[in-house]
C-alpha cells in the first residue's frame, strides 16, 4: 500500500484505452486514501476492487454501481465503509490471508468482506473461530426472542386443545410468563425442600416408631408429608408431559429423567410393601424398600430446574471434561507411583500398615487430596518423606486444572447474562418501534384522508422498513438493514 500523494491516475479515453502501462486505482474509504496497482488486484479478479479496473470503460453507470461516489478530477473512488475493517481486508492482496483487528465486531467484519466480495476462506482460522462464536451468540439471541414471540403470539388456526396445551406448558415451564406461573414455581421449589428435609429428619432414631415386628420405621406424620410431596411431583410431571410439544425429547431430557428417578422409588416401594410380601420373604422386601428409599436423594437435583446457577455449573463442568480428565490422570499417575513407593519403603518396618499395593491406593488417595484420615500412615523415615512429596504433588496436581474450570464457569455465566439482557433489549426495541409506528400511522392516516390516500403506498413501505430495522437478522427475511445487535453498538 502506498499513500496517494504522488500517485498518477491514468486518463481514460472515450474508447476506454489506458495511457499508462501500469494502472493505479485510488480509493478513499471513510476518509482514508489508498493506492492499488493493477497487478495486485488482478490476483483476485472477482473482488470489488479488481472490478474497478474494468468499470472505467463502462461509463459512470458502471462506476457508480461499484462505489458510492467518484471524483473525475482527482480520479478517486469514494466508499462510505469502515476504514479499519478495510485495512484488514486489503491484506489478502499482499499476504493471501486476512486477520481481524482487536475490537472489530466479527459480524460487521463479515458484512464488510461480503461488500468487498472477498471470500471468507481467506479469513484466518483463529478469526473464523471468533466469528463462529459470535454467530452462535446471535443464533441463541434469535432463538430466545423467537421463543418469547411464539409465547406472545396466538395462532387462530390452532385447535382449542393445542391452545390449552400451550397455556399449561407456559404455566409450568416458564415462571416469567405470568404471576400464577411464578407462584407455581415457588411452590414446586418449596415441595422439593420439604421433601428433602423430611427424608433427612426421618432417619433420626428419636423420631422413628416401631412396627408390629419391632423394626424401626418413619413416623406416620413424616410419611404423610412424603406422600403429599410425591403426589405434587407426580401431578407436575404428568401435566408437563401431556403439554410438552415434543414428548420424546421431553422423556429423554436429563432433568426429566431425574424427575422420574425422584418419583419412581416411592411407587416401587409401595408395590413391594403391599404385593411383594406374597412373593418373597418379608426381610427381602424390607431390604429392597430401604435400598429404594436411598434413591430419594435424586430429588435434590430437581433444584437445578429452578436455579440458573446450578444449570450454569453443570454446563461449565460439561465444557471442562478435558480439564477434569487431566486432573484425574494426574491423580491416577501419582496414586499409582506413591502407593507403590510407600508399600516398598514400609516393608522393612515390623508393624507396617501397608499390606499390599492395592491397599496402599487408599492411603495415596487421601494423602494426595490432603484429606489425611490417619487410619493408614507411614512409620519409616523414607515412608514419611514419600508421604510429604506425595501430598505436595497432590496440591499441585489439583491446583493446575482448577483455574480453567473456574474460567469456563465465569465465561458461561457472564455470557448467559449478556444473552438474556440482549434478548430483552431486542424485545424492548421491537415494542418501541411498534408503538412509534402506530403513532406515526395514526398521524399520517389523517393526512392520507385529506390527500385522498395518494401517499398510502409510500408510507406503508416506509413503515415496513422501520419495523424490520428492529429485528434480528436471523428472525427476518430482509437482509438489507443491519440491526442494533449486528452492528454491536
Amino acid at each position: 500500500i502506498k499513500m496517494a500523494g504522488d500517485s498518477r491516475f491514468p486518463d481514460v479515453d472515450t474508447d476506454g484505452s489506458e495511457k499508462s502501462e501500469e494502472m493505479e486505482i485510488v480509493v478513499n474509504v471513510g476518509g482514508v486514501r489508498q493506492v492499488f496497482y493493477r497487478d495486485n488486484l488482478n490476483q483476485y479478479p472477482e473482488t470489488r476492487l479488481a472490478e474497478l479496473i474494468s468499470c472505467l470503460s463502462g461509463g459512470y453507470d458502471s462506476i457508480f454501481s461499484l462505489c458510492d461516489d467518484y471524483d473525475p478530477g482527482k480520479k478517486e473512488f469514494y466508499f462510505d465503509r469502515d476504514p479499519d475493517a478495510f485495512k484488514c481486508i486489503i491484506d489478502v492482496y499482499y499476504f493471501g490471508e486476512i486477520h481481524m483487528k482487536k475490537g472489530i465486531c466479527p459480524i460487521c467484519f463479515k458484512n464488510e468482506m461480503e461488500f468487498w466480495k472477498v471470500d471468507l476462506k481467506f479469513l484466518d482460522d483463529c478469526c473464523k473461530t471468533h466469528l463462529s462464536e459470535k454467530k452462535e451468540e446471535l443464533e441463541e439471541i434469535a432463538r430466545r426472542v423467537q421463543l418469547i414471540l411464539d409465547d406472545l403470539g396466538v395462532d387462530a388456526s390452532e385447535s382449542r386443545w393445542k391452545r390449552c396445551q400451550k397455556c399449561i406448558w407456559k404455566f409450568l415451564e416458564k415462571p416469567e410468563s405470568s404471576y400464577p406461573a411464578r407462584v407455581i414455581a415457588v411452590l414446586s421449589f418449596l415441595f422439593i425442600l420439604i421433601s428433602s428435609v423430611v427424608m433427612c429428619v426421618g432417619t433420626i432414631p428419636d423420631l422413628q416408631v416401631m412396627d408390629a415386628e419391632g423394626n424401626r420405621m418413619e413416623h406416620p406424620t413424616l410419611d404423610s408429608i412424603e406422600t403429599a410431596c410425591i403426589g405434587w411431583f407426580t401431578m407436575e410431571y404428568v401435566l408437563r408431559f401431556i403439554s410438552s410439544p415434543n414428548k420424546l425429547h421431553f422423556a429423554l431430557s436429563f432433568m426429566n429423567i431425574v424427575d422420574v428417578l425422584a418419583i419412581l422409588p416411592f411407587y416401587v416401594s409401595l408395590i413391594l410393601t403391599h404385593l411383594g410380601a406374597k412373593l418373597m420373604e418379608l426381610s427381602n422386601v424390607q431390604q429392597a424398600v430401604q435400598a429404594l428409599r436411598i434413591m430419594r436423594i435424586a430429588r435434590i437435583f430437581k433444584l437445578a430446574r429452578h436455579s440458573s446457577g446450578l444449570q450454569t455449573l453443570t454446563y461449565a463442568l460439561k465444557r471442562s471434561f478435558k480439564e477434569l480428565g487431566l486432573l484425574l490422570m494426574y491423580l491416577a499417575v501419582g496414586i499409582f507411583v506413591f502407593s507403590a513407593l510407600g508399600y516398598t519403603m514400609e516393608q522393612s518396618h515390623p508393624e507396617t500398615l501397608f499390606k499390599s499395593i492395592p491397599q496402599s491406593f487408599w492411603w495415596a488417595i487421601i494423602t494426595m487430596t490432603t484429606v489425611g484420615y490417619g487410619d493408614i500412615y507411614p512409620k519409616t523415615t523414607l515412608g514419611k518423606l514419600n508421604a510429604a512429596i506425595s501430598f505436595l504433588c497432590g496440591v499441585i496436581a489439583i491446583a493446575l486444572p482448577i483455574h480453567p474450570i473456574i474460567n469456563n464457569f465465569v465465561r458461561y455465566y457472564n455470557k448467559q447474562r449478556v444473552l438474556e439482557t440482549a434478548a430483552k433489549h431486542e424485545l424492548e426495541l421491537m415494542e418501541l418501534n411498534s408503538a412509534e409506528g402506530k403513532a406515526a400511522g395514526s398521524k399520517s392516516g389523517l393526512e392520507d384522508l385529506s390527500r385522498e390516500g395518494k401517499e398510502g403506498p409510500f408510507y406503508s413501505s416506509r413503515l415496513k422498513v422501520s419495523h424490520s430495522d428492529t429485528f434480528i437478522h436471523l428472525l427476518s427475511e430482509e437482509k438489507h438493514y443491519r440491526t442494533r445487535l449486528q452492528s454491536c453498538k
